[in-house]
């Protein structure tokens, strides 16, 4: 290696690492965009055969951005209500803080002010609450200028998606056979992962919270995107939350709903598991449920909330190297300019 080779190498890994710097504090924004670029992009290549590519990504982004805000504040419309009505009911009375001071001093002998101690309670929280404001609003602005950078990246993502992937194809020193073989088998494990796994837990976690709905539990929509988030997790899903819900059915005196529950979740949530994943897994690749786990569990660590989706997608993608390397590995050394 010459000197200019060696400066030339220098330079690439210092501006990589500077850039690096400049995406981290927007890492889960870039990875969000990134995702629903990807799921978005054979749509974008149809509308390109009759509208400009810039028209195209304006579209799909509206209908992004439409997507997934409008349900988001309708969850936080549903849990705020439900946070006001809880606030609204504990009062003293309700609390019943007299009772619980008479049995106090009847058992101990000691007289306490309940009132006054949760009164002094609410100041220290208020002055906490005061105290962290500063740290939410940075988290809101951090957050808003994240949403903004998410937006703008997945149209320049949608409208230029097919010069970037040109570029890196004339980067990537693999014949394209092999690139080829590697894009087709990556292309394989995205998908068997958003419609194996991201596409069935919305699905199953949507059927549980109709059985928690139909059954009268309490906050059945916040329940029912737990439930979502769960059966992301192979082998935990959904009966971290129907189970305890069953419970709660048989504790308050209602346990022909509590059967119901538990006979609708065993069955019909069950059975949409064993149907589906067959279907929509199968029909992309054959992604073990130990890759799945571990994909899921890992990526949280590693990539924060995206990792639910990227966890199994970067174990999956080592799988399709692995495989291009067998099939091509010893052909490499033939290939003109691969030395």
């Amino acid at each position: 290696m010459n000197l200019s080779k060696g400066f030339l190498l220098v330079l690439v890994g210092l501006f990589a690492y500077l850039s690096l710097l400049l995406v981290l504090p927007f890492a889960q924004y870039v990875l969000g965009a990134v995702l629903v670029a990807y799921v978005l992009y054979p749509v974008q290549t149809r509308l390109e055969r009759r509208v400009p590519p810039p028209v195209a990504a304006l579209g799909l982004v509206v209908l992004a951005v439409a997507g997934v805000v409008v349900p988001l504040i309708v969850i936080i419309a549903a849990v705020a209500s439900d946070a006001r009505r809880l606030i609204e009911n504990a009062d003293a009375d309700a609390l019943q803080t007299a009772e619980i001071e008479r049995f106090i001093e009847a058992r101990t002998g000691v007289s306490v002010d309940l009132t006054a101690v949760l009164a002094d309670s609410a100041q220290g929280v208020g002055g906490m609450v005061l105290e962290q404001s500063t740290a939410w609003f940075s988290a809101l602005t951090h957050t808003v200028i994240g949403l903004g950078v998410a937006i703008f990246l997945l149209y320049y993502l949608l409208k230029d998606g097919s010069a970037l992937l040109a570029w890196i194809r004339d980067l990537t020193p693999l014949p394209d056979e092999a690139q080829d073989d590697f894009y087709r088998e990556l292309d394989a494990v995205m998908w068997a992962v958003l419609a194996g796994h991201v596409l069935i837990a919305i699905i199953q976690g949507s059927i549980a919270g109709l059985g928690l709905l139909a059954t009268g539990v309490p906050n059945a929509a916040f329940w029912t995107v737990v439930m979502i988030i769960l059966s992301l997790v192979p082998l935990v899903g959904s009966f971290l939350v129907w189970g305890p819900a069953v419970i709660f059915l048989f504790l308050t005196g209602e346990p022909f709903l509590a059967v119901a529950l538990f006979a609708y979740s065993t069955v019909v949530v069950g059975l949409s598991d064993d149907y589906l994943r067959p279907i929509l897994v199968d029909r992309y690749a054959d992604l073990n449920p130990a890759v799945i786990i571990l994909g899921v569990l890992g990526g949280v660590y590693a990539f924060g909330i995206m990792g639910l989706f990227y966890g199994p997608v970067v174990l999956g993608a080592l799988i399709a190297t692995l495989n291009v390397m067998n099939n091509h590995y010893n052909r490499l050394e033939d290939v003109p300019g691969m030395q």
